[in-house]
């Protein structure tokens, strides 16, 4: 059993911690704070309980993986033969700075240090250290231990390596790995929800539709779909001959909305170029009217889960 380190008790790292031990990891935990340490091996029995009362877990597997699961008296203790370092510490440049520098200093040469931020790019806090060939960002999508998506952003010297096994280690944890090829401010994940965000309180700020109708919007409309294919696929399966066909027919109605930068961004360029390849590939043309009827399938079983949930509430 292999040894991972969760650098901050807070909630992220608490979070972490119940995945990691859940793929059978054993999992030390270390907090500056010894208060935050302290609370965390208490809140981490509600957690898996949680998961239990839910069925998101066996309970006869409850006590094994909260043994798993000890909080460090120290940092050194903490990354002391671990394979892989986790941390989940403030949103700030500088601490960052500071605490990637600490673990570069104590941790192996080969062992990986990823970082749970939400919007620091890893080139900007590991850019002096020595060992930043195996820095890079692990973003979780909050609670991780619920959500399975998990963003892998490397630096522009990230060891492939490293990349790799943090991929490897990721989906060994049940996570969905996302693998970005190149670092960008915010991520995928955030930079997605931005966009929306940005439509949506111009869209409210105007006075077009109320917070609760737009909400509606997304978790009654797009959001079905979305949740177990995501918005390419969702457009790849709307049309049917594909992604390509999708654009050429419906490209023209959202230029005219005026909402994006239509003359950096050609749809059309996009899908000829990689798009309709990279989809068609996964699901093929001629495999489009069957991966549509799996897709309804899909839907009415979120829609009975969705209405279960409203008639015990």
């Amino acid at each position: 059993m292999s040894k991972i380190a969760v650098i901050g008790c807070g909630l992220i790292g608490q979070s972490w911690a119940a995945v990691f031990a859940q793929a059978d990891y054993e999992v030390a935990m270390y907090d500056a704070s010894a208060e935050a340490a302290d609370r965390a091996l208490k809140s981490m029995e509600t957690r898996i309980s949680d998961l239990v009362e839910f069925d998101l877990l066996d309970a006869s597997l409850t006590t094994e993986i909260l043994k798993r699961i000890t909080v460090s008296s120290s940092l050194e203790n903490a990354v002391d033969d671990a394979a892989y370092i986790q941390e989940s510490g403030p949103e700030r440049l500088d601490l960052k700075i500071e605490i990637t520098q600490k673990l570069d200093t104590l941790a192996a040469n080969h062992v990986p240090i990823g970082s749970s931020t939400s919007g620091i790019i890893a080139s900007r806090y590991c850019k002096d250290i020595a060992g930043r060939q195996r820095c890079l960002v692990v973003h979780p999508i909050n609670p991780p231990h619920l959500i399975p998506a998990v963003e892998i952003v490397p630096t522009a010297w990230t060891d492939q390596r490293i990349i790799e096994t943090v991929n490897e280690l990721m989906i060994n944890c049940s996570r969905e790995t996302i693998v970005l090829k190149e670092e960008i401010d915010g991520f995928v994940v955030n930079r997605l929800q931005g966009a929306l965000l940005e439509e949506a309180f111009k869209l409210i700020g105007a006075g077009i539709v109320s917070a609760t109708d737009l909400d509606k919007a997304v978790s009654h409309g797009l959001g079905l779909r979305w949740s177990f294919m995501g918005p390419m696929q969702t457009i790849h399966l709307n049309a049917p001959e594909g992604v390509a066909q999708y654009v050429d027919r419906y490209g023209g109605m959202y230029r005219n909305f005026g909402m994006g930068d239509y003359a950096a961004i050609d749809w059309v360029k996009i899908v000829e170029e990689n798009l309709a390849a990279e989809l068609e590939e996964k699901t093929p043309l001629m495999d489009i009217a069957d991966a549509q009827v799996d897709r309804d399938r899909k839907l009415m079983a979120l829609l009975r889960h969705k209405a279960s949930i409203r008639s015990n509430t």
